[in-house]
């Protein structure tokens, strides 16, 4: 019997031509598209993992993307606030521009600061300044984990949150280290990822991570 956790990043919340900036807890914007929640609810529906369960942070980008994916794969289930997912705080980097980010990391040098952000996406090493606790993030997962598969058991169950929150989920298989070696744990937008457990495993097994389903036809 197998449970399953599906953990989707939210939707585009910058339009087309617009500069991304680097949003975190504390910026609450709104998506600026459909396409991308839609999109993960049609690759869930066309995988027969319509989940039982919806959790989101509470945050427009996540709970909308959440209500989305919903709607598109026919879940008549409410879409549960979860504050221990909210994006990370990037305290003075909240807001600005990857310049910008990369200069003040580098004290003005942008390819120190460059190698400081590939540092935060190869190995989730939390850069100087931003307001982010990993240990705590980490068993958040794992409590959350803990209470799918007691009470959803063989069921699935979705997460919608964000970048900064998702990269630590692979702690769930019990080897991060070695996952990350593997695989850059950002994610992009509208991207889905499934961990799967078996009744009786110690840890989670991820079948798939930086999925794209809005690039894919169903």
């Amino acid at each position: 019997m197998k449970t399953v956790i599906v953990v989707a990043r939210h939707g585009n919340t910058f339009a087309e031509g617009e500069t991304p900036r680097r949003i975190g807890a504390k910026t609450n914007l709104p998506l600026v598209e459909t396409l991308r929640g839609t999109s993960v609810g049609l690759y869930l529906k066309a995988r027969a993992l319509v989940p039982s369960a919806i959790y989101a942070a509470p945050l427009l980008r996540t709970l909308q993307t959440a209500e989305l994916a919903a709607a598109a794969c026919g879940a008549e289930v409410a879409v549960t606030e979860l504050d221990e997912f909210t994006e990370i705080d990037y305290g003075p980097d909240e807001n600005k521009t990857e310049e910008e980010v990369f200069l003040r990391l580098g004290a003005g040098d942008p390819n120190r600061g460059k190698a400081i952000i590939e540092a935060w996406n190869a190995s989730a090493t939390v850069p100087d300044g931003w307001r982010a606790d990993a240990r705590r993030i980490v068993d958040a997962w794992f409590e959350f984990a803990a209470a799918v598969e007691t009470g959803l058991k063989g069921k699935v169950a979705l997460i919608v949150t964000s970048n900064g929150i998702i990269r630590f989920a692979p702690h769930l298989t019990g080897d991060f280290d070695g996952f990350a070696r593997k695989r850059e744990l950002k994610t992009a937008t509208g991207a889905v990822c499934i961990f799967e457990k078996e009744e009786d495993a110690k840890f989670w097994t991820c079948r798939e991570w930086n999925a794209k389903p809005y690039g894919m036809q169903f």
